[in-house]
């Protein structure tokens, strides 16, 4: 393991749970049994973004529900596990079935559920309101709460990284960016 910003460079995946993630962790429980939550849409601009370039994204969850099951079919995530109380068995399977170098995988999550993934992970990572157990295993900390940016964070510096953050437009408005070529 080198340092936080060589690694981040050769990310290939990256798993996260949802809520405390990609959510402020507050649901409101619904009459049919689903849940209400706020996700953050840049989080899933950088989710979409980061799977048309390639990467393989993973959701393993204790949350349920139809509409966390169709807010991310609709992002197109690699893999959803939602209801999963046995993570690490599920972390562990997803680096087998896809030949995945745990050295290689960032994962993100806030609470204790996460602990043994994150411990799994060759790059730990949580929001910066995580349990303070979560913060103790995580190699980075994002200086945003869960549901205020922290999904999109780290994949923006991991795609930065490896020069794949922007790359059409280059900082620049996309029109005149192709309207100049």
């Amino acid at each position: 393991m080198g340092n936080f910003k060589e690694d981040i460079a050769k990310v290939e995946a990256f798993v996260f749970d949802v809520d405390g993630v990609f959510t402020d962790g507050g649901i409101t429980p619904l009459a049919d049994g689903d849940f209400l939550r706020t996700y953050y849409a840049k989080d899933g601009y950088a989710i979409a973004y980061a799977l048309r370039q390639g990467y393989k994204i993973f959701i393993i969850t204790g949350g349920r529900g139809a509409t966390l099951q169709k807010r991310f079919e609709y992002l197109g995530v690699t893999e959803l596990h939602m209801n999963c109380s046995d993570k690490i068995t599920r972390f562990r399977d997803i680096l087998k079935r896809y030949g995945l170098n745990s050295d290689h995988v960032v994962f993100m999550g806030d609470d204790i559920p996460d602990l043994e993934c994150m411990r799994a992970a060759g790059i730990p990572v949580c929001p910066a309101d995580a349990a303070s157990e979560i913060i103790d295993a995580a190699r980075y900390v994002s200086e945003y709460p869960g549901g205020h940016g922290c999904v999109r964070d780290i994949l923006e510096q991991a795609l930065r990284a490896q020069g794949k953050w922007a790359k059409d437009c280059q900082g620049v408005n996309c029109t005149q960016a192709a309207a100049s070529l």
